[in-house]
Protein backbone atom coordinates (compact mmCIF):
# COMPACT_ATOMS: atom_id res chain seq x y z
CA UNK A 1 0.00 0.00 0.00
CA UNK A 2 1.17 3.81 -0.79
CA UNK A 3 1.83 5.89 1.99
CA UNK A 4 -0.17 9.10 1.04
CA UNK A 5 2.83 11.63 1.04
CA UNK A 6 4.33 8.88 -2.27
CA UNK A 7 0.70 8.65 -3.70
CA UNK A 8 0.29 12.36 -3.65
CA UNK A 9 4.01 12.50 -5.06
CA UNK A 10 3.44 10.08 -8.01
CA UNK A 11 0.13 11.37 -9.03
CA UNK A 12 1.85 14.93 -9.12
CA UNK A 13 4.12 12.89 -11.53
CA UNK A 14 1.63 11.50 -13.54
CA UNK A 15 0.26 15.38 -14.29
CA UNK A 16 3.56 15.78 -15.27
CA UNK A 17 4.61 13.09 -17.87
CA UNK A 18 0.96 14.47 -19.28
CA UNK A 19 2.16 17.63 -19.66
CA UNK A 20 5.03 16.80 -21.31
CA UNK A 21 3.21 14.60 -23.98
CA UNK A 22 1.45 17.56 -24.12
CA UNK A 23 3.90 19.83 -24.84
CA UNK A 24 5.47 17.25 -27.34
CA UNK A 25 2.91 16.94 -29.55
CA UNK A 26 2.62 21.15 -29.68
CA UNK A 27 6.44 20.92 -30.66
CA UNK A 28 5.01 18.41 -33.36
CA UNK A 29 2.23 20.77 -34.07
CA UNK A 30 4.94 23.40 -34.35
CA UNK A 31 7.41 21.40 -36.88
CA UNK A 32 4.33 20.12 -39.28
CA UNK A 33 3.75 24.38 -40.20
CA UNK A 34 7.17 24.90 -40.93
CA UNK A 35 7.52 21.88 -43.11
CA UNK A 36 9.82 19.97 -41.02
CA UNK A 37 7.77 16.39 -41.13
CA UNK A 38 11.07 14.73 -39.87
CA UNK A 39 11.15 16.81 -36.36
CA UNK A 40 7.54 16.77 -35.88
CA UNK A 41 7.47 12.83 -36.38
CA UNK A 42 10.81 12.68 -33.79
CA UNK A 43 8.57 14.64 -31.31
CA UNK A 44 5.67 12.94 -32.04
CA UNK A 45 7.46 9.96 -30.77
CA UNK A 46 8.78 11.78 -27.82
CA UNK A 47 4.57 12.14 -27.36
CA UNK A 48 3.91 8.67 -27.52
CA UNK A 49 6.67 7.81 -25.04
CA UNK A 50 5.75 10.57 -22.61
CA UNK A 51 2.37 8.99 -22.61
CA UNK A 52 3.27 5.77 -21.94
CA UNK A 53 5.77 7.31 -18.61
CA UNK A 54 2.59 8.29 -17.58
CA UNK A 55 0.65 5.12 -17.32
CA UNK A 56 3.68 3.38 -16.42
CA UNK A 57 3.07 5.64 -13.54
CA UNK A 58 -0.55 5.09 -13.31
CA UNK A 59 -0.46 1.37 -13.41
CA UNK A 60 2.17 1.42 -10.41
CA UNK A 61 -0.49 3.63 -8.19
CA UNK A 62 -3.08 1.13 -8.85
CA UNK A 63 -0.91 -1.75 -8.49
CA UNK A 64 0.08 -0.72 -4.77
CA UNK A 65 -3.62 0.01 -3.83
CA UNK A 66 -3.30 3.68 -4.39
CA UNK A 67 -5.86 6.27 -6.12
CA UNK A 68 -4.99 7.74 -9.38
CA UNK A 69 -6.10 11.53 -8.68
CA UNK A 70 -5.58 13.42 -12.39
CA UNK A 71 -5.64 17.28 -12.45
CA UNK A 72 -6.16 20.15 -15.33
CA UNK A 73 -3.22 20.54 -17.48
CA UNK A 74 -1.58 24.07 -18.19
CA UNK A 75 -1.11 24.43 -21.70
CA UNK A 76 1.95 24.39 -23.36
CA UNK A 77 3.91 26.65 -25.78
CA UNK A 78 2.76 26.54 -28.92
CA UNK A 79 5.63 28.79 -30.92
CA UNK A 80 9.41 28.98 -30.94
CA UNK A 81 11.87 31.12 -32.63
CA UNK A 82 13.88 28.32 -34.73
CA UNK A 83 14.59 24.57 -34.42
CA UNK A 84 17.19 24.94 -32.13
CA UNK A 85 15.10 26.87 -29.65
CA UNK A 86 12.61 24.07 -29.88
CA UNK A 87 15.77 21.48 -29.08
CA UNK A 88 16.98 23.87 -26.29
CA UNK A 89 13.28 23.90 -24.27
CA UNK A 90 13.45 20.10 -24.84
CA UNK A 91 16.94 19.89 -22.99
CA UNK A 92 16.05 22.26 -20.40
CA UNK A 93 12.68 20.48 -19.95
CA UNK A 94 13.98 16.72 -19.79
CA UNK A 95 16.71 17.95 -17.42
CA UNK A 96 13.69 19.53 -15.24
CA UNK A 97 11.92 15.85 -15.85
CA UNK A 98 15.05 14.53 -14.22
CA UNK A 99 14.85 16.41 -11.37
CA UNK A 100 11.37 15.74 -10.44
CA UNK A 101 12.74 11.76 -10.98
CA UNK A 102 14.82 11.92 -8.24
CA UNK A 103 12.86 13.82 -5.84
CA UNK A 104 10.50 10.71 -6.29
CA UNK A 105 13.79 8.84 -5.18
CA UNK A 106 14.31 10.83 -2.59
CA UNK A 107 10.97 10.22 -1.02
CA UNK A 108 10.78 6.36 -1.83
CA UNK A 109 14.17 6.44 0.17
CA UNK A 110 12.89 8.45 2.90
CA UNK A 111 9.61 6.59 3.07
CA UNK A 112 11.88 3.38 3.17
CA UNK A 113 9.30 2.24 0.54
CA UNK A 114 11.32 0.06 -1.63
CA UNK A 115 9.02 -1.18 -4.15
CA UNK A 116 8.53 2.55 -5.32
CA UNK A 117 12.12 2.93 -5.30
CA UNK A 118 12.82 -0.18 -7.68
CA UNK A 119 10.31 1.04 -10.03
CA UNK A 120 11.68 4.56 -10.28
CA UNK A 121 15.12 3.03 -11.08
CA UNK A 122 13.75 2.38 -14.18
CA UNK A 123 12.98 6.01 -15.23
CA UNK A 124 16.44 7.09 -13.74
CA UNK A 125 18.06 5.45 -16.49
CA UNK A 126 14.92 6.46 -18.91
CA UNK A 127 15.98 10.08 -18.10
CA UNK A 128 19.42 9.55 -18.84
CA UNK A 129 18.68 8.39 -22.32
CA UNK A 130 16.20 11.47 -22.96
CA UNK A 131 18.43 14.35 -22.13
CA UNK A 132 21.33 12.49 -24.01
CA UNK A 133 19.16 12.53 -27.17
CA UNK A 134 17.76 16.24 -26.84
CA UNK A 135 20.98 16.93 -26.74
CA UNK A 136 22.84 15.07 -29.45
CA UNK A 137 19.85 16.70 -31.99
CA UNK A 138 20.88 20.07 -30.06
CA UNK A 139 24.39 19.83 -31.00
CA UNK A 140 23.83 18.44 -34.58
CA UNK A 141 21.79 21.64 -34.93
CA UNK A 142 24.45 23.49 -33.70
CA UNK A 143 27.23 21.98 -35.53
CA UNK A 144 24.42 22.43 -39.07
CA UNK A 145 24.56 26.44 -38.65
CA UNK A 146 22.16 27.64 -41.22
CA UNK A 147 23.19 24.91 -43.65
CA UNK A 148 19.69 24.31 -44.91
CA UNK A 149 20.91 21.05 -46.40
CA UNK A 150 22.24 19.96 -43.18
CA UNK A 151 18.50 20.47 -41.33
CA UNK A 152 16.99 18.84 -44.34
CA UNK A 153 19.06 15.48 -44.27
CA UNK A 154 18.19 15.57 -39.75
CA UNK A 155 14.98 16.37 -41.02
CA UNK A 156 15.12 12.97 -42.68
CA UNK A 157 16.60 10.76 -40.42
CA UNK A 158 14.57 11.61 -38.04
CA UNK A 159 11.48 11.19 -40.13
CA UNK A 160 12.97 7.26 -39.44
CA UNK A 161 12.26 7.15 -35.54
CA UNK A 162 9.30 4.83 -34.41
CA UNK A 163 7.96 4.10 -30.72
CA UNK A 164 8.54 1.05 -29.65
CA UNK A 165 7.10 -0.03 -25.64
CA UNK A 166 9.36 -0.97 -23.97
CA UNK A 167 9.75 -4.96 -23.22
CA UNK A 168 8.19 -5.52 -19.59
CA UNK A 169 6.76 -2.05 -19.93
Amino acid sequence: MLEKKMQKALNEQINAEIYSAYMYLSMSAWFESNALSGFANWMRVQYEEEMFHAMKFYNFVHDRGGQVLLKAIDGPPTEWKSVIDVFEATLQHERHVSALIHKLVDLSTELKDHATNQMLQWFVEEQVEEEANAEQILDELKLIGDAKSGLFMLNRELSQRTFTPPAGG
